[in-house]
């Protein structure tokens, strides 16, 4: 028998294949050990309870953040599209009036919309005393101000005075719209570039019919023609005036002439008594606005003051030198405020043939009284 197979291990004085059975043994506990470790990677790769309910929280987290965010754009998306859709269909519907001569010569909005509804297609129309049964309550402008729609009428919808009213109009594709016509409207039937609804009314549309947000900017939009609603401040903060236009000289509005000026104090028009000889700008405010009564009063004049100088001891007249403007509030109603920051407004009053109550405001001071009529002041319009 060869050394290597000897019956006894000389060194440990056992047989020989005790080892091999030992062997055998180490080998099987090794491979139970491998499975056990296998078995054992392949429990860990599950996830616990608490893994789990900590992942759905972080994918709720991302959910709240980025879902809001998502929403918002699809709206947005939605919002303009409509636009884009309703604002190209009127404009065919507008041209095919001026093409076959039926855009101009009516004296009422009804008479014009009765007509607009043989091109486009109208559910439904409302006349000025029942605006709300075609169009929204309340709106909201840019500033989060509402405004109430029972409440228009045509001077206060149309940047110029038409003279017509203001119609609630629902249409087909579930837009809900305020339409004022302009009985001035010209009509041009052989040019395919005029630009019908521009020029023949005032239209403020809602995409989304009676939804919210009911938000200009949003799902409402509006033309040139329409007046700018809402007020810019909140009221509360004005002693209830409400200021929802601010026009500056010769861009904004344009004075009267001796011809227009009289003629309105012929026709009652305005509340104005008196007219300046010419370039009355003090009429051209009072008509751009609305009348006097949409001009702020001298005491109004003084309660802005107050507001935007921080200061409620400022009377109709005050000569204090030492006050100081509060820019951030004066940028809420004016864009340019600068260190030579000087303006006037004018108030309701007149002052004879040819003078009208101001109220001044600069950076360190403010006061009011009678300046000329041909003073190019800012207009500022109240509701």
């Amino acid at each position: 028998m060869k050394e290597n197979y000897s019956a006894f291990t000389l060194a440990e004085g056992r047989p020989a294949c005790t080892n091999t059975l030992a062997t055998a043994k180490e080998v099987r506990s090794t491979s139970s050990l491998a499975i056990l470790s296998r078995k054992g990677r392949g429990m860990r790769a599950a996830f616990t309870l608490a893994e789990v309910l900590i992942t759905l929280a972080i994918i709720g987290v991302v959910a709240v953040l980025t879902i809001p965010g998502l929403i918002k754009n699809h709206n947005e998306k939605a919002w303009s599209t409509a636009q884009s859709v309703f604002e190209k269909r009127l404009e065919v519907a507008t041209k095919q009036m001026n093409t076959e001569e039926k855009l101009a010569g009516y004296s009422s909005t009804m008479d014009f919309v009765n007509e607009l509804k043989k091109y486009i297609k109208i559910t439904k129309v409302c006349d000025n005393n029942e605006l709300t049964k075609c169009f929204e309550k309340k709106i909201v402008n840019a500033s989060g101000v509402e405004y109430n729609i029972s409440e228009l009428s045509s001077s206060q919808f149309t940047k110029d005075n038409w003279g017509t009213e203001t119609i609630g109009v629902q249409f087909a594709n579930s837009v809900n719209a305020l339409i004022a016509y302009n009985p001035n409207t010209k009509q041009e039937p052989f040019n395919n570039q005029f630009g019908a609804s521009a020029s023949s009314m005032a239209i403020l549309y809602d995409v989304s019919g009676n939804k919210n947000p009911n938000t200009i900017g949003k799902d409402i939009s509006m033309n040139a023609n329409v007046k700018p609603l809402g007020c810019m401040i909140k009221p509360e903060l004005l002693g209830g005036m409400c200021i929802n236009q601010i026009l500056a000289p010769g861009t904004g509005y344009t004075p009267m002439t001796k011809a227009e000026c009289e003629q309105a104090v012929s026709d009652g028009e305005l509340g104005i008594q008196w007219c300046y000889f010419e370039s009355d700008y003090w009429a051209g405010a009072v008509a751009a606005c609305g009348g006097t009564d949409k001009l702020p009063s001298v005491d109004e004049g003084t309660t802005l003051a107050r507001w935007m100088y921080n200061n409620n001891r400022i009377g109709e007249f005050t000569s204090d030198e030492n006050l100081t403007i509060d820019t951030t509030k004066a940028s809420q109603l004016f864009t340019e405020v600068s260190n030579t920051f000087n303006f006037s407004i004018w108030t309701d009053e007149e002052a004879g043939i040819d003078q009208a109550w101001e109220r001044i405001f600069k950076t360190t001071m403010t006061d009011s009284g009678n300046c000329v009529r041909s003073k190019q002041n800012m207009a500022l319009c109240i509701e």
